[in-house]
């Protein structure tokens, strides 16, 4: 693999994770790319982040750029960092995770190999004494190189996290993380691929992506509905994207994250009355797409049909709620 003129930029967010931080930073001023600045962006931590990040940039002043600012959240923090960033392509990492030590030199030597303007990675969930729990697959059968007009299937197919890629810089040149909001990855990374005409994947396993313990209980609530606002920018974006004539690839876009992603944190909602109001605004956004049940449970993914390849318990709540059985759901859910 040669060595790249091109620099990557990665930019983290910390925000209180004082016992994840030093693993983070370690992965990433160990990688085997030199041409690569570590902009990590402290927002407001109360913790002894800061103390850390301190350590780190003073140990590693060639490679790591430190930046502290107010709270302002996830999105906040990663686009202070995407304005510091100086590299030619960028990527993103949370700050409890941790990648491999050769992801960022790989992925840049697939990007410039391919021409493309996004490259994706395979992503393991390790629990806290680094063990894998789950290994998650992003792009099955499909070649390294991805033109987009010829498999644009991928656009109603991919996981739209954004840690697990990397960016053309120039993708971000009128575009950012959309502030004050939850789910801001499906808000803006499926706007950055209607961007792109070549994507570029590897079936490497480059992103740990750590399942805390404490964050298994996060509250589900309301905040959940940004999940439909989000399909709609990315739907008001679609129309006036060179893709805009593949609707059948917008249709099953609708499906995975409106109604998918939408129903599985749905099932978490314990507050009876979010969950009915949550229920009807999900019915309303299916109604107004003119999306049929049939097109739900018929939606295939990477060539397979969805719904058949989850897990019993998740088939069992989805057929429950697009049968009208929400009682039944309830019942369900007060006896998790």
């Amino acid at each position: 693999m040669r060595n790249s003129i091109s620099k990557v930029s990665v930019i983290v967010p910390v925000y209180n994770v004082e016992l994840y931080l030093a693993k983070c930073l370690d992965s990433l001023v160990n990688q085997c790319l030199e041409n690569i600045e570590i902009i990590v962006v402290n927002d407001g931590s109360k913790d002894s982040s800061k103390d850390i990040i301190q350590q780190y940039s003073e140990k590693y002043p060639d490679k790591i750029k430190a930046f502290t600012k107010e709270n302002g959240g996830l999105s906040d923090a990663r686009n202070f960092g995407i304005d510091k960033a100086t590299g030619d392509f960028l990527g993103f990492v949370d700050s409890d995770d941790y990648v491999s030590g050769t992801m960022f030199a790989s992925m840049l030597h697939l990007a410039e190999k391919n021409d493309a303007e996004i490259v994706i990675c395979n992503i393991q969930k390790v629990d806290e004494e680094g063990k894998v729990t789950q290994k998650l697959t992003q792009i099955p059968n499909m070649p390294e190189k991805i033109v987009l007009e010829t498999h644009f299937s991928v656009f109603s197919d991919l996981s739209y996290f954004a840690c697990n890629k990397l960016f053309r810089k120039e993708l971000f040149a009128h575009k950012r993380f959309k502030k004050g909001i939850h789910f801001e990855d499906i808000q803006l990374i499926p706007q950055l691929l209607l961007e792109c005409e070549t994507i570029a994947q590897t079936q490497d396993f480059h992103y740990q992506y750590l399942e805390r313990k404490d964050s298994i209980s996060k509250t589900h609530n309301e905040k959940g509905l940004d999940i439909l606002r989000a399909v709609e920018d990315v739907e008001t974006a679609f129309e006036t994207s060179k893709y805009s004539s593949k609707r059948e690839e917008l249709k099953g876009f609708q499906i995975l994250e409106g109604v998918y992603t939408f129903l599985a944190y749905l099932a978490f909602v314990e507050n009876e009355s979010q969950f009915y109001k949550m229920s009807l605004e999900l019915e309303s956004f299916i109604r107004k797409r003119n999306v049929k049940i049939k097109d739900i449970l018929c939606y295939s993914r990477f060539g397979k049909n969805y719904l058949l390849s989850l897990p019993m318990k998740k088939i069992v709540f989805y057929l429950l709620f697009f049968t009208g059985q929400k009682k039944m759901i309830r019942k369900l859910i007060k006896h998790k």
